[in-house]
């Protein structure tokens, strides 16, 4: 209690340091009750003072509604005069509104300007945003091998956003040769500390042996850390385990419910394989109107097999009317992405279920 009330008192008398110390108390509900109103006020006083710590935590009060109204504008220009004078955090926030538009007009060069500012200042966040500007080429040239070099930087500060971005591009072999081994090596980095994406990059490289030796049990395991997390591809590939019983006993009703959760993400591989769940009766009631239900909504993402399944539905009036006509559009469909059809064997369905 002593050491606030000094605090408060070097604050009132306008020290700018105290006071930017005071609204990080209020903020954080360091030795005083939370309270953002009361942190903005003390934030704003020392950024009109024009130090820069305050003027960076301003913007982000303006940024995420924090004691004020959300106002992206004026977040931009707190951060901006933060940035100016060299303050991390704002070069990067103020990249980051570059970035998406956030209060300014979308700017990939500008948000470049700013990531690199932060990044050679050794911010790792910006350091991972800088790789994922040169990965795609947004605001500057495409560049694999500068994404890397970035992607390390950060990764080597245990960024896990860029760890597994790093653990990409030695799977794929973008920027540096491919390399599985060290692949898995930055994804277990990643998804030790709980990382969704790379755990279920790592439960893959497990699946299929890539990198370290071939485990069901363990790619499960890392699989079901990441569908926890709503993760929804790690949702669908658990599943699939579930299904067929792969590194776990085979279980139709557990199959089902990680096929839901994934399907209910909009992933349409899901939405078909659940489609087939209830088709045939697996760890569900067998009902055909809710395998079309399913097909439909992933065909309608374009996904191709859902398509040939909609469109064997069809032909043979399974859960909708028969129709040859809506038959023929689906499996057109899915042949234009890349599904091969037995014609011989659609036409005696044909002939067998429309005499």
């Amino acid at each position: 209690m002593v050491k606030i009330k000094k605090l408060i008192e070097k604050a009132k008398s306008a020290n700018v340091e105290a006071q930017n110390n005071l609204g990080n108390c209020y903020f954080y509900g360091d030795s005083v009750k939370q309270d953002y109103k009361e942190a903005f006020k003390w934030y704003q006083l020392a950024a009109k003072q024009n130090y820069a710590s305050a003027q960076c935590n301003l913007g982000l009060c303006y940024e995420f509604a924090y004691g004020v109204e959300q106002n992206y504008e004026k977040a931009v220009f707190w951060y901006k005069k933060a940035a100016e004078q060299e303050n991390i955090t704002a070069q990067c926030n103020l990249g980051y509104c570059y970035f998406y538009g956030n209060g300014i007009e979308r700017d990939y060069k500008k948000a470049v300007y700013w990531y690199t500012k932060a990044a050679k200042q050794g911010d790792a966040t910006t350091q991972c945003n800088l790789g994922d500007c040169y990965y795609y080429g947004d605001g500057v040239e495409q560049d694999f091998e500068e994404a890397v070099k970035w992607f390390k930087k950060a990764a080597e500060q245990g960024d896990t956003n860029a760890q597994d971005n790093l653990g990409y591009c030695y799977y794929d072999g973008y920027g540096v040769e491919q390399d599985y081994e060290k692949a898995v090596y930055w994804y277990k980095k990643a998804a030790e500390q709980d990382y969704a994406p790379a755990q279920h990059a790592l439960g893959r490289c497990y699946y299929y042996g890539e990198g370290i030796e071939q485990d069901d049990e363990e790619a499960v395991r890392w699989y079901k850390k990441a569908a926890k997390q709503d993760h929804a591809q790690a949702q669908f590939n658990l599943g699939n385990h579930y299904h067929f019983g792969e590194g776990v006993e085979l279980d139709y009703k557990e199959a089902v419910y990680w096929y839901k959760k994934a399907a209910e993400q909009d992933y349409a591989p899901a939405q078909c394989n659940l489609g087939d769940c209830y088709y045939y009766g697996d760890g569900v009631e067998q009902n055909y109107e809710k395998a079309v239900y399913w097909y439909r909504i992933a065909a309608e993402q374009n996904f191709g097999y859902a398509q040939e399944l909609l469109g064997n539905c069809y032909l043979l009036g399974s859960g909708v009317p028969q129709d040859n006509e809506k038959a023929k559009m689906w499996h057109d469909r899915a042949k234009e992405n890349g599904c091969e059809f037995d014609e011989e064997l659609l036409k005696e369905m044909e002939e067998a279920f429309n005499p």
